[in-house]
């Protein structure tokens, strides 16, 4: 048994070493790239540590399935009965933080369909009343399509040219279904400590794809950072905190400094350095572990579980 708890051991500290290499994986690769490599590390090392909480969770239920009273089975391994409520408590709990920000993540998109559903926007641009610059991507609801979202400060503070290059990174948040990723992140966190460093990455990623999309829509590099660094800094001069971080994703969250000195660089390209081939083989590596070790983990307790039922039996 002490192998079982090694590798559960494992499989709850392996996460730690898959963020990191998933962050630096995600700074080496293009946008688009990185949110892909940041949101399926996230969802597969959460599931690999349910999967692990799970097992321990079971124990007493196989047993009991092998007809091997649960006495028998906490003398062969003391520690049954308090590992087991420890993994169910662990379960209840993420459960419980799971549901909470889904909800909070439903709770977001009604309020706001609530608030703009009635306007009737011009193909996929609504333009709302208000002294306020602020913009949003706000995506579909209950079989409505979804639209961008924008205020006449927010028109007022761009010129023209500045204004499609807003408009091109907001349509990129929908065309990406940025806020499923986005949620996905936000879901995964709740499950696991170390997941919650993949969100701040995942975050700015999320808005250098859309930054790049733009750029690339208006043909501009330069236009696009100054618009970006314009509309942010309208946004934030409302003193209002930026949306960004869940369903509505806003063209002033994140890094805006980080993303205006990429938008001034070269268009990003994939790296075939060595230390993007090194990172990408170390989240690979982790996650692969990280599934052995869930599938060991089952057998183990399999294993043992039967070696108890034959020792009751021969007994």
């Amino acid at each position: 048994m002490t192998l079982v708890l090694a590798l559960v051991a494992l499989a709850l500290v392996l996460p730690w070493g898959a963020a990191a290499a998933a962050r630096r994986l995600a700074a080496l690769l293009p946008p688009r790239e990185a949110c892909a490599a940041l949101t399926g590390a996230a969802l597969l090392l959460a599931g690999g540590t349910v999967a692990a909480l799970i097992g321990l969770f079971h124990v007493p239920f196989l047993a009991a399935l092998e007809q091997v009273p649960l006495p028998r089975a906490a003398a062969e391994w003391p520690a049954t009965v308090p590992v087991a409520a420890a993994a169910g408590a662990a379960l209840a709990l993420q459960t419980v933080l799971v549901v909470r920000r889904w909800h909070e993540h439903r709770s977001v998109l009604a309020r706001a369909w609530s608030a703009t559903g009635d306007a009737v926007p011009d193909g996929d641009l609504l333009v709302v009343p208000g002294p306020d610059p602020q913009a949003f991507a706000l995506p579909g609801w209950r079989g409505r399509s979804g639209r961008i979202v924008v205020t006449t400060g927010m028109i007022r503070a761009l010129d023209p040219a500045e204004r499609e290059v807003l408009f091109g990174h907001e349509r990129a948040h929908l065309a990406g279904r940025h806020h499923l990723l986005s949620v996905t992140a936000y879901l995964a966190a709740a499950v696991h400590p170390a997941l919650r460093s993949l969100r701040p990455a995942l975050d700015l990623h999320l808005e250098r794809w859309a930054d790049e999309t733009a750029a690339s829509s208006v043909g501009n590099r330069r236009l696009a950072a100054t618009a970006i660094a314009r509309a942010a800094l309208a946004a934030a001069s409302t003193g209002q905190p930026g949306k960004g971080h869940g369903p509505l994703r806003s063209v002033g969250s994140g890094p805006v400094p980080q993303r205006v000195e990429a938008l001034l660089r070269p268009a990003p390209v994939r790296p075939r350095a060595r230390g993007a081939q090194a990172a990408a083989v170390g989240l690979a590596t982790a996650v692969a572990v990280s599934a052995v070790l869930a599938l060991g983990l089952a057998y183990g307790l399999h294993e043992y579980v039967e070696f108890t039922a034959r020792a009751l039996l021969s007994g």
